[in-house]
């Protein structure tokens, strides 16, 4: 949908309304996955994570069908061991860097699981979570960083408890129990594309 699209055209294609809590610029695909945050609780961290379904695999539908909770279980081994779970992710974003919404960002989306950020439990309460479509030891695509800029800098100019200095991966916040977005994940890549992003 994006593809191809440098970072600072994608930066204003992406536009988020603080109130609705969605996106412009994302597909939007609502999973049932989700409940409201904690009273008085708004977004204040963004987690990284990486998926692919099955792993190490990338494209089909099937990252779409989890959080839709439509897997077919007979698919592939993997999709029967995971297939009873309820998960989702505010946002996907795509290998050639296109952009799926499953929960408003005013809601909780069900993410990181057991969590903790700066001492602070429950992750999911207080987080927006950001699925890569990737692998740990799998490089990320260019237009994957491009539009995680672009993504971060539109949520961070609508939601001002956010910055580019609260983004952390799943690991981070959930060390021991997580590995995603993994090693071959370059931060200091995301980083510059989101600094380019914000201007």
């Amino acid at each position: 949908m994006l593809a191809g699209v440098s970072a600072a055209k994608r930066a204003l294609k992406l536009q988020v309304d603080p109130e609705t809590g969605l996106m412009r610029g994302a597909a939007q695909v609502p999973s049932p996955n989700c409940d409201g945050r904690p009273p008085g609780v708004d977004a204040e961290l963004i987690v990284v994570h990486g998926i692919s379904l099955p792993p190490g695999e990338f494209g089909g539908p099937w990252i779409e069908r989890l959080f839709t909770n439509s897997l077919p279980l007979d698919r592939h081994p993997y999709f029967a061991e995971i297939g009873a779970l309820k998960v989702s992710s505010h946002l996907l974003v795509a290998r050639d860097g296109s952009l799926t919404q499953f929960v408003r960002f005013t809601d909780r989306a069900w993410h990181a699981g057991a969590s903790c950020y700066a001492g602070r439990i429950a992750c999911n309460d207080f987080s927006i979570g950001v699925e890569l479509e990737g692998a740990d030891t799998i490089p990320y695509e260019t237009a994957q960083y491009d539009a995680l800029g672009a993504l971060v800098a539109a949520l961070c100019n609508a939601y001002p408890r956010l910055s580019p200095q609260r983004v952390v991966g799943h690991s981070d916040i959930s060390p021991g129990r997580k590995t995603d977005p993994g090693p071959a994940f370059d931060w200091e890549r995301a980083r510059r594309s989101i600094a380019a992003a914000l201007g």
